[in-house]
């Protein structure tokens, strides 16, 4: 009932993206129907366990999404006090896990009225030509089965955002070199340690603590914006008469680890597919093989190359606009990367695919292009709302912002400095790796 309330009592922007898993889920379901469909009117194992294999690229994409709306619910975040009243981390995860399985199942209900509808089971009225290959309206459809497909997105869902939100202990130490102190309770950015009586001399605790202080934590802020000595200066004697300091920009985290094994599984893919067109199987398994893996080396790659992109717009004597968008994009690299690498595979795929289809080939029906749009739409849907997250972690910075008199227009002029740095990076690539994956395959 607590997650049934907090679904209700949600924003509207909230309740968007909820309908927008429950029709993947839909989408997802009615596919997996027509699957069974299949098994059903068709006597070949092989051919129904391919079009089964055909549904997780799919179920994949909505997970990923209903993964990426859970994560961007501002309802279900631990916030102070709510442990009070029995709202801790764990029971907002399982509250979290339970409203994704109330939209799936939304959307599982939908598919299979939709399906019972079109086969005829509710008014007498099927569809007629090619649609009967996956209704098998002629024969009973065997309710267990159906509803153990359609279970398959509401726990995969479920458990995915109980597997992603889980409460993680906290790394042991971490506090402790994040935060230091100096004489009497003093805030310090230095592990160096002063000498009995030094605090008490003249103008030791803004001489050489203070030049220490700006030496170990301002010098490289410095080195990338080019800020003078003096404001740094100023800021660390803020700091040391206990007045609150001007708030910095996003401090950039390290570079994501996933670049080199990114571009390796890239390459192999590249290989594998330049190895199938010599040997004549461009149809054959080995095909498949390397486009999984050349898609799955452009998902790899996205968190790199986003970390790589910030760095680049903050390279030769950055102003406060490439400066501001450039750790923004540094500090984001993992939350945007991912979901825009996988956009990036999706649309590799997806050409390389339309490159090799053949006109003619009457398999090409509307089921596939109901896969085709329900992945491309996750995908872009997840991107979006992983953009949203973003954007609701630095409100704080942003209103810190604001209250220190920086203007609207510069943050959306960042906002769209970041956009279109990722564009002219992603973009290209995304060509590039496409007419390479379809130049081998179609020869």
């Amino acid at each position: 009932m607590l997650a049934l309330r907090l679904s209700l009592g949600a924003r509207p922007a909230v309740q968007v993206r909820r309908l927008l898993v429950a029709g993947a889920s839909a989408g997802t379901g009615f596919l997996l129907l027509s699957a069974l469909g299949h098994a059903l009117s068709h006597p070949d194992p092989a051919a129904s366990v391919l079009r089964l294999a055909w549904c997780t690229a799919p179920l994949a994409a909505t997970v990923y999404l209903a993964v990426a709306v859970a994560r961007a619910d501002p309802a279900t975040r631990p916030r102070p006090g709510l442990s009070a009243v029995g709202l801790g981390p764990v029971r907002l995860m399982a509250i979290s896990a339970a409203t994704t399985a109330v939209s799936c199942l939304l959307g599982s209900a939908l598919a299979l009225l939709v399906f019972l509808q079109v086969r005829g089971d509710l008014t007498g009225m099927s569809l007629g030509g090619g649609a009967q290959e996956f209704l098998a309206a002629g024969r009973p459809l065997p309710l267990p089965a159906a509803l153990t497909l359609l279970a398959l997105v509401p726990l995969s869902a479920s458990g995915a955002v109980a597997v992603t939100l889980r409460p993680r202990e906290p790394v042991k130490g971490a506090g402790r070199a994040a935060r230091a102190y100096g004489r009497f309770g003093a805030y310090r950015r230095t592990p160096v340690r002063e000498s009995f009586g030094a605090y008490g001399r003249f103008g030791r605790q803004l001489g050489a603590a203070a030049r220490g202080r700006r030496t170990a934590a301002e010098a490289p802020a410095q080195e990338q914006d080019g800020a003078p000595a003096g404001a740094a200066g100023d800021a660390g004697a803020e700091a040391v008469d206990g007045s609150p300091a001007v708030v910095p920009p996003p401090v950039p985290t390290a570079a994501p680890s996933g670049l080199p094994w990114g571009v390796a599984v890239l390459a192999v893919g590249l290989a594998v597919e330049a190895l199938t067109s010599r040997t004549g199987s461009a149809d054959g398994p080995a095909a498949f093989l390397g486009l999984a893996l050349t898609s799955l080396g452009l998902a790899l790659v996205g968190p790199g190359l986003t970390h790589l992109c910030g760095r680049l717009l903050q390279a030769v004597r950055p102003g406060a606009l490439r400066l501001l968008a450039g750790r923004v994009l540094m500090t984001e690299a993992t939350r945007i990367g991912r979901p825009l690498g996988v956009v990036c595979a999706v649309v590799s795929a997806a050409y390389t695919m339309a490159s090799l289809h053949d006109p003619d080939d009457p398999s090409a029906g509307p089921l596939v292009v109901l896969g085709v749009l329900l992945v491309a739409g996750c995908t872009v849907a997840t991107l979006l709302t992983a953009a949203v997250e973003a954007k609701q972690a630095h409100a704080d910075t942003t209103a810190s912002l604001r209250r220190l008199g920086a203007p609207a227009g510069t943050l959306r002029r960042a906002a769209s400095l970041r956009a279109g740095a990722l564009l002219a990076l992603f973009g290209p690539l995304t060509v590039a790796v496409a007419e390479l994956s379809a130049w081998p395959l179609g020869g």
